[in-house]
């Protein structure tokens, strides 16, 4: 193949189509991740041009709060059947990214704060999606965290905290459901553009993870394509500047980069090519039956934060007052590049009349040309009075971030005055990012959180309120009660183009219980029409995996799933631990009375840490607490497991403390021979030996010089 032809394959040919090659046409690649965002081309990746309509279903925020891997999966396919008949290669999507902060205005389109459950979420959608011959595009690859100067950014992360919390979720969908291309991000990590970034993509990715596919960039991302192609990335997008091309020409006429690299380039777009032509022709699409399954998927999603005074579900013949505009105009999805044409969407409040035989009187509440005194009164002879509060239009939107997490003040003054006259009040949420809510949780009798969710929003909020759908959502991402209690606060979103990662591994709900933090709502919380009880854990191991069973029944008079959620703990670590660590979670089904067996199984590679000493995971031995329950903070029962250790054996240098040296296998023996030739007699094996062994240990040995320990003794004792 022509040098030329060759370096061409790496951009794209106009917006959202690659070039063809070798006989094979061109890709089309398009926007999820929640539903086709496809487009005429030319066109735009900011959301501004209309789309193709398509099945809005409920974006990450909400499917997190499912814990469904089933679920997504099957949502996910039928993205992947709609991208199919709208003959699209490749959905740019899941989004995997942790919710560091609750500031971000992409957290809209991320599963969650914790790497585990944003990880097997994000394999279930790539499973689905790529069941349907059509790829997946895994995003975006790495650390890129906020959306503040996102082109130019710098997340300085050290190593544990990039590896345990931010590469895990990738780490998990790559080695699990092998997505077609991975989307390297905007942004720079520790100082190297993530496009420019062998490590990254080639030593890690690649080398590591085994990943077979391409890798493209977020559209924009490259500004030195030879770099790219060094780095190991495949396809710049967009298409429109062929000077790239001829950058990479010139380079490998000058040496300056390596062929092979480029063959290796080319060679993975061709195979993309080629399975984008090895996919069946799309069938017809069955829009019916996909708004249905949006509906389910939003109805799940909902999750009932508070329910006292028997408040919810509502009796189908009692006098409703429903107040505020976001019944009627319903916040659904976010803005930017995944705005979604959505094909329908059902209005909360016409799916409240619909299942209401009782009088329901609506009033804007808190629109501008709605006296409050009208939603005062229809609250005031109301059985209950339903509230819609949330985030405006703009708020949860790719580009830029939140300056607070603060609800609307005006909503707020309508939910002071209602509750004050109706104490009866239940508050719907519609928000993309986290919002604070202590007020609303004080002063309201029911709070139910809608997240975002999609076209089937109002039938998913009406069936929960009036109990057709037993609510079985649970929180992805902790509430906190103020902004300033986020473990990243001081740290977000960065400045002079640069975002330290300062409270490294203990990000969301490890930061707030590590620091015992109260919230409004922990991480995994979630309420039900019925209430479940949990008999004592059984643990055992299989192998190389812990697997944990505890019976859980339904003691309510409904049926009712239940999320059942596994967190480890090692008491006294060697390293600096969170109190308790997501580990594993099941969904389970129960009827009312009935009791069923939740299994959860867990690899041992999961209680590792990454040790930045040998550049690998390690998993420390001893006794594991591990804790079973409905929340991070909601421990129901608990039980035990001991692991095997890993030893890693660390090079011994004059650097090396006199501690590290004795517990090297080799080096230990000889060092401890020598101490002992120097300690007075006797001492060594009494107490005084003891504290004098503790209080030299962090000296280098090195620095033995400077007590008499003469250059060739140190020579030997640190000989392979």
């Amino acid at each position: 193949m022509p040098l030329a032809v060759k370096a061409g394959l790496g951009s794209g040919q106009s917006f959202w189509r690659t070039k063809a090659g070798a006989g094979l046409p061109a890709a089309t690649l398009t926007d999820g991740p929640h539903g086709v965002r496809a487009q005429a081309d030319p066109a735009d990746h900011a959301g501004f041009a209309e789309s193709v309509p398509a099945t809005c279903f409920p974006p990450a925020a909400a499917m997190a709060q499912t814990w469904d891997s089933a679920l997504v999966e099957r949502v996910a396919a039928a993205i992947g059947d709609e991208a199919g008949a709208l003959g699209v290669d490749v959905v740019l999507g899941p989004g995997v990214n942790i919710k560091r902060d609750p500031r971000c205005g992409r957290n809209f389109e991320y599963f969650s704060e914790d790497p585990l459950l944003s990880g097997v979420l994000g394999s279930a959608w790539v499973r689905g999606v790529q069941s349907r011959g059509v790829g997946a595009s895994v995003k975006h690859f790495a650390a890129n965290n906020t959306e503040t100067d996102r082109m130019r950014s710098d997340s300085r992360v050290e190593p544990r905290a990039l590896r345990e919390i931010y590469l895990r979720s990738f780490e998990r969908v790559v080695t699990e459901a092998q997505p077609w291309t991975v989307m390297c991000s905007y942004n720079k990590i520790n100082g190297v553009y993530a496009s420019e970034n062998r490590w990254l993509l080639s030593d890690v990715l690649r080398g590591e993870w085994g990943f077979a596919g391409a890798v493209i960039s977020d559209w924009g991302a490259v500004g030195d394509r030879v770099a790219a192609v060094r780095a190991g990335l495949d396809l710049s997008m967009p298409g429109g500047d062929p000077t790239q091309d001829d950058d990479v020409v010139a380079a490998v006429e000058s040496g300056a980069l390596d062929p092979a690299d480029l063959d290796d380039s080319a060679r993975r777009v061709l195979e993309l090519l080629a399975r984008a032509a090895d996919a069946q022709p799309g069938a017809t699409v069955d829009l019916d039956a996909h708004h249905i399954l949006a509906r389910v998927a939003a109805s799940r999603a909902v999750t009932l934060l508070k329910n006292d005074l028997g408040v919810l579900p509502l009796r189908r013949d009692a006098r409703l007052a429903v107040i505020g505009t976001l019944a009627v105009c319903p916040r659904y999805q976010g803005g930017g590049s995944s705005r979604v044409n959505a094909a329908r969407l059902d209005i909360p409040l016409d799916e409240i009349r619909a299942r209401s035989t009782g009088e329901v009187v609506f009033t804007p509440g808190y629109d501008d040309d709605s006296p409050l005194d009208d939603a005062l009164v229809a609250a005031a002879v109301a059985d209950v009075a339903v509230v819609f509060l949330g985030l405006p239009d703009g708020e949860d939107a790719e580009g830029a971030d939140r300056t607070h997490i603060d609800l609307p003040a005006d909503q707020l003054d309508v939910l002071r005055a209602v509750t004050a006259v109706q104490p009866r009040t239940v508050a719907v949420l519609f928000h993309g990012g986290v919002v604070r809510l202590e007020e609303v949780d004080r002063l309201a009798a029911a709070v139910v959180d809608g997240a975002l969710l999609g076209q089937g929003v109002g039938a998913a909020i009406a069936d929960v309120l009036f109990g057709v759908v037993n609510p079985s959502g649970r929180l992805a991402e902790t509430v906190p009660l103020r902004l300033a209690d986020a473990p990243s606060f001081l740290n977000f979103p960065g400045e002079h183009c640069r975002v330290l990662y300062g409270e490294g591994v203990f990000v969301g709900y490890r930061g707030y219980d590590a620091r015992a933090v109260e919230v409004t709502y922990p991480f995994g919380h979630g309420l039900s029409y019925t209430t479940f009880c949990y008999d004592e854990a059984q643990v055992h191991l299989d192998g190389d995996t812990v697997v944990v069973e505890v019976m859980v029944t339904n003691t309510g008079a409904r049926d009712g799933r239940e999320v059942v959620q596994l967190y480890a703990a090692k008491h006294g670590s060697v390293i600096s631990r969170a109190p308790r660590e997501l580990r594993g979670f099941a969904v389970v089904d129960i009827p009312a009375g009935g009791t069923r067996c939740a299994v959860i199984r867990v690899a041992r590679r999961e209680f590792a840490y990454w040790d930045d000493r040998v550049d690998d995971w390690v998993v420390e031995g001893g006794a594991y607490t591990l804790s079973v329950g409905a929340s991070s903070r909601d421990i129901r029962v608990t039980t035990v497991v001991r692991l095997d250790g890993d030893l890693p054996v660390l090079e011994v240098t004059a650097m090396s403390t006199i501690a590290e040296a004795l517990a090297h296998p080799d080096v230990g023996p000889r060092l401890m021979t020598m101490l002992q030739q120097y300690a007075p007699a006797g001492v060594e094996d009494g107490p005084a030996g003891t504290d004098a062994l503790r209080m030299i240990a962090s000296i280098p040995l090195g620095r033995l010089r400077l007590f008499g320990v003469s250059p060739d003794l140190l020579a030997d004792l640190l000989r392979p």
